[in-house]
C-alpha cells in the first residue's frame, strides 16, 4: 500500500486552510480530495471543459434541425389564385400552384405532406424526442456503472453522427421518422454526460461557471443552424444533415483521444490509479505526484448497492423515499420547462415572423440568459430562482393569446422572447440543481431523468405546434398553464446552493438529515 504521507505533506504545503489539513490528517473524503487537487480552475481544466462542451453544439443542432428540414416552404400561384388567401389543400397542385424553389427543399415539399394530418407532420420531431426518452432508460444508467461518463459521451456522439448521415437516404416520412428516432436514442445521453462530466472535473467554486459554459455551447449550436440553413436555402434538406453530421463525426474522434474520464466516477469504481492520473493531469499543484491509499479514500465501495450493479441507479432512486420524492418533483418540473422551452423554438414559425431571424433572436435571448443565470445562481438560492422564472415564463406565454392573431407581429414576438427567456433560465437552473441534488453513484441517471422529462415536454410541444390548425396561438395557452403549474413543484425540494457534491446515498442522507427508507 502506498505511503500517504508524501501526498499529505505536499498537499498541506499548497493550502492555507487549516481545517482541511486536519481533515486530511484524519482521513479525507472524496470531495475534500477533489477540492485540494483541482479546486482551482487551471488551463488544463479550461481545455477539458471546452473539449467536452463542444458536444453540446452537435447535440442542440440535432434537437432543432427539424425547424428547417421539416418546415412547410413558401409557395406561389401559377394561375388565377391568391396565395395570401387560398388554402393550399383546396387547390390542384402543378396547375394552380407550385413551391418556391426546389421541390426537395424540405420533407414537406418533397413528399407532399402539406395536407397531411398534424400527426404525420409532427411525427419526425416527436419520434426523435421519443428516441431520446427511450434511450435514457437503456443507456443513461451505464454512465453511472460500467461505461463511465467519457465512454458514454463518445458512444452517443458517434451513434448520433453516423445515424444523422444515414438519414439522407430516407425516401419517405416513415423511414425518415425511424432514422430520427434512432438518432434520438443515440444522442439521449449527450447533454447529461456533458454537464455531469464538466461539473465533476472542477471544484465547488467553479461548478456554476462550467455549467453555464455548457449551456453557451448548446446555444451556439442553435444559433449556427440559421446560418447553415440560410447558406443551403436553395439546396435539399439532405445538405443540412451533411453539414451537421460530418463535423460531429470528426469531433467524436477528438473526444475519444483527448478527453479524460471523471475522477469522481473512477474513484467510485475503485480505479484509484487512473483517478490519480486524471487528477494529476488536471491539478494546478506543481511538482506533485498524486498517490492513492486507504488513508485518503475510505469506504467509497461500502454502499448498500454494489457499484457493478447496472440497475443500482434505478434501485436507489426509486427505492428510497427521499430520492423518489426528489426525482419525481424534478421530472414534473422538467416536463413543464421542456414543454415551453422547446415549444417556443419549434413553434416560432407560427407567429408570422421571419423563420431565420426568429431563431437568431431566440439564440441571442438564450445567450443573454446565461449571463443572468450565472449572476442569479451566485446570489440567489435555487428554489426561489426556479419558481420565479417558471411563473414569469408562464405569464408571458399566456399574454400571447391575449394579443390575438390580428395584432402587430412585433408584440407577439416580444412576448414570445420574454417567455422564452424565463424558460431558458429555468432550463439552465434545473440542470445544475439536478446535479447537486444527487450523489455520484446515481448522479448521471438522475440528471438524465430530469433532462428526458424536459425532452418529453418537447415531444408534446411538437405535436401541439403541428396541431395548431387555424388558430396557431392556442399552443401558447398550454405552454403557459403547464409551466406555471409545474413550477410550484420546486417548493418541495431542498436547497443546494454552496453544498458539496456527495458520492454515496448514505453520505447524502447524513448531510440532508433525512431518513433512509427503502421500499
Amino acid at each position: 500500500m502506498a505511503d500517504p504521507q508524501p501526498l499529505l505533506s505536499q498537499l498541506s504545503d499548497h493550502t492555507t486552510d487549516s481545517h482541511h489539513d486536519q481533515q486530511y490528517n484524519k482521513k479525507a473524503s472524496m470531495d475534500e480530495l477533489i477540492e485540494q487537487t483541482i479546486g482551482k480552475f487551471g488551463w488544463a481544466q479550461v481545455v477539458q471543459a471546452i473539449l467536452v462542451s463542444l458536444a453540446s453544439i452537435f447535440d442542440s443542432q440535432q434537437a432543432f434541425l427539424s425547424v428547417y428540414t421539416d418546415a412547410e416552404p413558401t409557395w406561389h400561384c401559377i394561375n388565377n389564385c391568391d396565395s395570401s388567401n387560398s388554402n393550399i389543400c383546396s387547390l390542384p397542385a402543378d396547375s394552380e400552384w407550385t413551391w418556391d424553389g426546389i421541390t426537395s427543399k424540405t420533407i414537406v415539399s418533397e413528399w407532399g405532406l402539406e395536407c397531411s394530418t398534424a400527426f404525420i407532420r409532427g411525427l419526425p420531431a416527436s419520434s426523435h424526442f421519443m428516441g431520446c426518452i427511450l434511450g435514457t432508460f437503456f443507456v443513461a444508467r451505464l454512465a453511472d456503472s460500467s461505461l463511465g461518463r467519457k465512454n458514454m459521451l463518445f458512444i452517443s456522439c458517434l451513434v448520433m453522427s453516423i445515424t444523422t448521415s444515414i438519414t439522407i437516404l430516407s425516401n419517405n416520412v416513415w423511414i425518415y421518422s425511424l432514422m430520427r428516432f434512432v438518432t434520438g436514442v443515440g444522442r439521449a445521453s449527450i447533454g447529461t454526460c456533458t454537464i455531469v462530466l464538466l461539473m465533476e472535473k472542477v471544484g465547488r467554486k467553479w461548478r456554476n461557471l462550467v455549467g453555464i459554459m455548457d449551456f453557451f455551447f448548446f446555444t451556439t449550436g442553435i444559433v449556427s443552424l440559421p446560418a447553415i440553413a440560410y447558406m443551403n436555402r436553395d439546396s435539399s434538406w439532405r445538405t443540412i444533415y451533411l453539414w451537421t453530421s460530418v463535423p460531429a463525426l470528426v469531433y467524436s474522434a477528438f473526444l475519444y483521444v483527448f478527453v479524460s474520464e471523471s475522477p469522481r466516477w473512477l474513484l467510485m469504481q475503485g480505479r484509484e490509479e487512473e483517478a490519480m492520473e486524471t487528477l494529476g493531469s488536471l491539478s494546478t499543484l506543481n511538482d506533485i505526484k498524486l498517490q492513492m491509499s486507504s488513508a485518503l479514500y475510505v469506504g467509497r465501495r461500502t454502499s448498500k448497492v454494489d457499484i457493478d450493479d447496472r440497475f443500482s441507479s434505478i434501485k436507489d432512486l426509486f427505492g428510497r423515499r427521499w430520492a423518489r420524492r426528489r426525482i419525481l418533483a424534478l421530472i414534473i418540473l422538467g416536463f413543464g420547462i421542456g414543454l415551453t422551452y422547446y415549444g417556443m423554438t419549434l413553434g416560432i414559425g407560427n407567429l408570422g415572423f421571419d423563420i431565420y431571424l426568429s431563431v437568431v433572436f431566440n439564440g441571442m435571448i438564450e445567450i443573454s440568459s446565461f449571463v443572468v443565470t450565472y449572476l442569479v445562481i451566485e446570489k440567489w438560492n435555487r428554489k426561489s430562482s426556479l419558481l420565479i422564472m417558471c411563473v414569469a415564463s408562464g405569464i408571458f406565454s399566456l399574454m400571447i393569446i391575449l394579443v390575438g392573431d390580428e395584432r402587430d407581429e412585433t408584440i407577439k414576438i416580444g412576448l414570445e422572447l420574454a417567455s422564452f427567456f424565463g424558460a431558458c433560465m429555468a432550463y439552465n437552473m434545473i440542470m445544475i440543481y439536478a446535479i447537486e441534488l444527487f450523489p455520484t453513484c446515481v448522479r448521471n441517471f438522475a440528471t438524465s431523468m430530469a433532462r428526458q422529462a424536459i425532452t418529453f415536454g418537447a415531444v408534446l410541444s411538437s405535436i401541439l405546434v403541428a396541431a395548431g390548425g387555424d388558430n396557431k396561438l392556442v399552443a401558447y395557452v398550454v405552454f403557459g398553464i403547464v409551466i406555471l403549474c409545474c413550477g410550484f413543484f420546486v417548493v418541495g425540494l431542498p436547497e443546494t446552493k454552496g453544498a458539496p457534491l456527495f458520492d454515496t446515498m448514505d453520505e447524502q442522507e447524513r448531510h440532508d438529515n433525512i431518513d433512509s427508507i427503502v421500499v
